[in-house]
């Protein structure tokens, strides 16, 4: 077979190949090539071969890039999630967000219920979904995100960091109520979901009912603010069922 082709320029194509990076080409290109040798396949088929799997591998690894990107703290998906454990959550409509047209229409989701109940397990999977079609999407929690707003703004660069947090089309703030929020933290709270109202997508999780968020952010407008500009194109998802880490424990007297 050697003796068939040109090695010098096999070594260029293949270095040709690396330097543009297809690196699904230099796999795959002996067994193509070998295809074409014993005239399995024509040139054009061959190379359409070859690019489909380039494309292939591409596609994969730009998935993969993203779900870097997202920070998820797993990689859990609805198909994961025990439905029989929460009989009265609405499968199909949970189904029905991973088609992401909530995020093209710029709506938001709001997962409320007791801790352990799936929450972070349902956020998760969607971000996920969304992150896998190459929707930037970023994953953090509610205490991450004021410590990191409360450091930039002592460096006085918060609304850089503001606006690297506006940019995702859906960004994912989780625990929101599980810690308490001064009034400095909430307003700054306040400006990112402000900046983001009606222009991108946020997914909130949370153990406390709405009722209560003045509670939560210490200050009653800011509270009201901020649920307005979340609940005004929102869909609500209330778990009333019992905690997953909890269901395999059994209490003795």
């Amino acid at each position: 077979m050697e003796g068939m082709i040109n090695m010098t320029n096999y070594q260029k194509l293949m270095n040709n190949f690396e330097v543009l990076k297809l690196n699904s080409m230099i796999t795959n290109f002996k067994t193509v090539q070998d295809k074409i040798i014993e005239n399995k396949v024509s040139i054009v088929d061959s190379m359409l071969e070859l690019t489909n799997l380039q494309i292939e591998f591409s596609n994969l690894k730009r998935k993969d890039t993203m779900v870097k990107i997202g920070a998820f703290p797993h990689k859990k998906r609805l198909t994961d999630f025990d439905f029989n454990f929460q009989p009265d959550l609405n499968k199909n409509k949970l189904l029905e967000f991973e088609s992401l047209a909530f995020i093209e229409n710029k709506e938001n989701i709001v997962f409320y219920g007791n801790s352990g109940v799936g929450k972070t397990h349902l956020s998760v999977s969607i971000g996920i979904s969304a992150a896998e079609k190459g929707i930037k999407t970023y994953f953090i929690k509610c205490n991450d995100l004021i410590q990191n707003l409360k450091k930039a703004k002592l460096e006085n660069v918060l609304e850089k960091k503001l606006k690297n947090y506006s940019r995702y089309k859906l960004l994912i703030i989780d625990e929101v109520g599980y810690l308490p929020i001064d009034k400095e933290d909430s307003k700054l709270l306040f400006q990112l979901i402000d900046m983001r109202y009606e222009e991108k997508s946020t997914i909130i999780t949370t153990n406390i009912h709405f009722s209560k968020w003045n509670e939560i952010f210490r200050d009653e407008m800011l509270a009201s603010a901020i649920l307005d500009r979340i609940l005004h194109h929102a869909h609500v998802v209330s778990i009333s069922g019992n905690s997953y880490r909890l269901k395999n424990h059994v209490v003795k007297d």
